[in-house]
């Protein structure tokens, strides 16, 4: 009976590879040894050959004079005093050192453009990126939380210049590099990490780190280095969630209990998580804002905002005044405004800014 599903197409074969964890110097060193090795093996050639060779000095090949013989040759200098005479000599030269001295080049040039060229330029583009770097974004973790996060920051319009990733896997910072983010493949536990991005001049911290233990240790290094900057995290235990409001994060996110509650609303009705999700999402109908009360909204109401927003909430102080408290939902200066705003293409509220 033939199949009658079509089936798949194996994929391509990728090799298995595991990162080598070797310091710089050390690298260094595995490169230098291993053209030194190639450089001895063209040394044992040419003695073994010497009598393939012409010295026009002396007459004598000595092992000094072979010596000499491969490094000129090696770096294709060829001064012209010492040189192959034999058919023997020339084809090994041909086959053998020709093939050995474009190998010992690749590895100097090799090392010399990673550890001089690309490390200087790398600290070239670091000391520009940082001195632009202020009321930046700073993504601490790029797994599903935090991609999802920085896709939908930059559909809301934050530049991706104005995010900062930061994750120990090199994947997962090449795929916020893809999207025009500022990137750094380390540690974002140790401070020196965290100092090179201006952590204490970011206009907000988003921590998912997949571990909660991870997460809050992020968070205490964040409110150590920026006792003001505002920290969102991702924490799935509901046990942990205090111990993360306690070591300094601002926003306290729990995935589970929100799908929970999505959830138990889809269970009253059909349409309460769809809206939800609208709410969201910058590609929905329309968009939950937060966004600091300016001179247009002061004196007014939450039912009687500018445009076409519907206003939920004021945050004043430690106080939230909802909008069917009519003799204090009035806006007064530095108030937050918590509203919704329609998304359509055509609405003027579609550029309304979200507090940072």
């Amino acid at each position: 009976m033939a199949d009658r599903f079509p089936r798949k197409r194996a994929p391509a074969f990728q090799p298995l590879r595991r990162a080598l964890k070797v310091p710089v110097w050390g690298d260094l060193g595995i490169r230098l040894g291993l053209a030194l090795w190639l450089i001895f093996i063209v040394v044992m050639i040419h003695w073994w050959d010497r009598d393939g060779l012409v010295d026009n000095h002396d007459g004598h090949i000595s092992f000094l004079d072979v010596i000499y013989f491969t490094m000129i040759s090696v770096t294709t200098t060829g001064f012209g005093d010492i040189a192959p005479i034999s058919d023997r000599s020339r084809l090994v030269e041909a086959v053998i050192v020709t093939p050995i001295r474009f190998a010992v080049v690749f590895i100097f040039v090799g090392a010399a453009y990673n550890f001089i060229i690309k490390r200087s330029w790398e600290k070239f583009r670091m000391r520009r990126i940082q001195q632009q770097l202020a009321d930046h974004i700073v993504v601490l973790g790029y797994g599903i939380s935090n991609s999802q996060s920085v896709g939908e920051l930059i559909e809301r319009g934050t530049p991706p210049e104005a995010i900062v990733v930061i994750d120990p896997e090199e994947e997962r910072t090449l795929e916020a590099e893809q999207l025009g983010c500022n990137v750094m493949t380390a540690d974002a536990t140790r401070d020196e990490t965290l100092q090179a991005v201006n952590i204490d001049r970011a206009c907000r911290v988003l921590v998912s780190a997949g571990r909660d233990d991870t997460s809050i240790l992020l968070v205490l290094t964040v409110r150590h280095l920026a006792p003001y900057v505002p920290i969102s995290v991702v924490i799935r235990a509901e046990d942990n969630e205090l111990l993360a409001r306690q070591a300094g994060a601002d926003n306290v996110i729990n995935p589970v209990r929100f799908t929970g509650l999505l959830l138990a609303g889809s269970a009253q009705g059909s349409h309460v998580a769809e809206y939800m999700a609208d709410l969201a999402s910058a590609q929905g109908r329309v968009q939950l804002v937060e966004r600091q009360a300016g001179p247009q909204d002061i004196g007014r109401s939450l039912s009687d905002l500018p445009g076409k927003a519907r206003g939920l909430r004021i945050f004043r102080g430690g106080d939230e005044i909802g909008f069917w408290e009519e003799d204090e939902a009035v806006i007064r200066e530095g108030d937050i405004v918590l509203a919704i705003v329609p998304t359509l293409h055509d609405s003027a509220q579609n550029t309304a800014p979200i507090a940072r």
